[in-house]
């Protein structure tokens, strides 16, 4: 049932404002972070007030102006979009509490603020986006707005990074556009509320470059290979916008586009028909085998973070790929499987950082000695990709498994298996690092901060002063509370009220499938 409503507007507007503000408080801290928090916390509360409707059934939906019949911009909390603004907003006040402890003396926070600010509404107008043209807004302001994040540092490594983010995601926005304007011309609409837009007679060639261009554009942005060479390059960034760009906002709205293509573009019985998922779903499982042993390659922690999120993503697109209700189910749930997980890695990567300039996997010899509960909290994510039972990661493999066979698609089975041995093989050796091998003996720190050359920031303590135990706080603690959830979304999956809930509504109701569980 549709509802008329303010708040699906009012979420990235409170956003907006805020950002205006924190660009506008400078250098003053106490007022930046207040209206930083505010931009976090104000958006946290407006989505989850509109969580009890949801798992009733209920859509919000907000109309701001229509040009045209069949092109407007307008907002629509639905259960899927709903269940991405949950994650995204929040994700976004941990993330927020982490940046600053985490740019703590760092230059230029107004700016870093303020575009940080700027993404938490752009992240769930995209979440809330009633159609293409409004999602395209929202899209491109997104990639507007993490480029000075990308640049923050202003190194040569940074404004190079900068350029080749540009460059993937304009041109990846170029094709989304063309596809939203075929969209337009052979539909006579651009919403995102149905299951489907196409007429049963619309030539074939027509909807397969339609597919086409809609999966480049957000294929870019999702790291769909060969679509993913910006994303490594883009870790020169500082890790609070890594881990932005992994798990809260720009690869995450790529995957949220795909599926909405697939399922409120064309629909599952259109595109059964058509056949155009199949090489799609195929292309994700290729992009998952071939991240992960790309990973495996990588001896800079950050770089071998970026391709196990080039592999992890493609779970969902291969999830939605499947045109099946447990498919589906899985898709949905790995929004906020991987980006609990991932984002936690991020978190403790930049604790490594900033406490011991370390950025290398061959470095980290009995890293949990100095970091104890860091390297736990990264365990926890590591088991968690490989797929063990108890973990998040566990509810996205076997659903998705099921939703392989339940596709008669058993091979994709087998992409699940190899996927868990192959992040077995990447994640493993890092924690036999961290707790089994002795730490390397280093000279004492220098009296000055050591410059963190992955992005700019700072890291290090004062020589002669005492050595601290862990990280402080305002980095131990989110890392701590999104370890926690990987726990909870891996042993709560099918307690009512859980995040599992509304992604079952959003099967039904979002993708028009039939119910996944009993």
């Amino acid at each position: 049932m549709d509802v008329v409503d303010p708040r699906p507007l009012l979420a990235p507007l409170l956003s907006f404002a805020c950002a205006g503000l924190v660009f506008a408080a400078g250098e003053n801290v106490f007022w930046r972070r207040f209206w930083t928090f505010l931009a976090a916390g104000a958006k946290l509360l407006v989505v989850l007030s509109m969580l009890p409707g949801t798992l009733a059934g209920t859509v919000y939906v907000s109309h701001v102006v229509t040009f045209t019949p069949g092109v407007s911009i307008a907002l629509r909390a639905d259960a899927y979009g709903m269940f991405f603004a949950l994650v995204s907003s929040t994700l976004w006040v941990l993330t927020t509490i982490y940046a600053i402890g985490y740019m703590r003396g760092s230059k230029d926070r107004a700016r870093f603020f303020g575009f940080f600010a700027l993404c938490v509404s752009t992240t769930v107008g995209i979440a809330f986006a009633e159609n293409l043209l409004t999602f395209f807004l929202f899209y491109e302001t997104l990639t507007i707005c993490t480029y000075p994040l990308v640049v923050h540092a202003e190194t040569p490594q940074a404004l190079r990074a900068g350029r080749i983010y540009l460059t993937y995601t304009l041109l990846g926005g170029g094709f989304a556009l063309i596809g939203s304007v075929m969209t337009l011309d052979l539909a006579g609409t651009l919403t995102l509320s149905q299951h489907g837009v196409f007429a049963s007679d619309t030539p074939t060639l027509a909807l397969a470059a339609v597919f086409v261009a809609l999966v480049l554009g957000f294929g870019v942005k999702a790291a769909i290979m060969p679509l993913h060479g910006w994303l490594p390059i883009a870790m020169v960034a500082p890790t609070p916008v890594s881990a932005l760009l992994h798990a809260v906002a720009v690869v995450k709205v790529g995957a949220f586009g795909v599926t909405r293509v697939i399922y409120n573009v064309f629909g599952a019985e259109q595109l059964q028909a058509l056949g155009f998922a199949t090489p799609l779903a195929l292309l994700a499982g290729f992009t998952i085998l071939a991240g992960s042993v790309l990973a495996i390659r990588q001896d800079h922690l950050k770089r071998r973070l970026a391709y196990s999120t080039i592999s992890q993503l493609s779970y969902i697109v291969l999830g939605a790929a499947l045109l099946t209700p447990l498919g589906a189910l899985a898709a949905i749930m790995h929004v906020a499987n991987q980006a609990f997980a991932k984002i936690t890695m991020f978190f403790v990567a930049g604790a490594i950082v900033k406490e011991t300039g370390k950025t290398h996997v061959s470095e980290l010899a009995g890293i949990a000695t100095r970091l104890p509960w860091s390297m736990a909290a990264f365990t926890v994510a590591a088991l968690s990709f490989v797929g063990l039972p108890l973990f998040a990661g566990f509810t996205t493999k076997w659903y998705l498994a099921l939703g392989a066979l339940q596709g008669d698609a058993w091979w994709f089975v087998v992409v699940m298996l190899a996927s868990s041995f192959l992040n077995a093989a990447y994640w493993f050796p890092i924690l036999h690092l961290a707790y089994f091998r002795a730490p390397e003996v280093t000279p004492e720190t220098p009296p000055q901060a050591t410059p963190d050359a992955s992005d700019g920031s700072h890291a290090g303590v004062a020589a002669g002063g005492p050595r601290r135990w862990e990280t402080s706080k305002t980095l131990l603690v989110p890392i701590l509370i999104c370890a926690a959830y990987v726990v909870l979304l891996g042993v709560t999956a099918e307690v009512p009220g859980m995040p599992t809930s509304v992604a079952v509504v959003a099967v039904e109701q979002s993708f028009g499938l039939e119910a996944p569980l009993p």
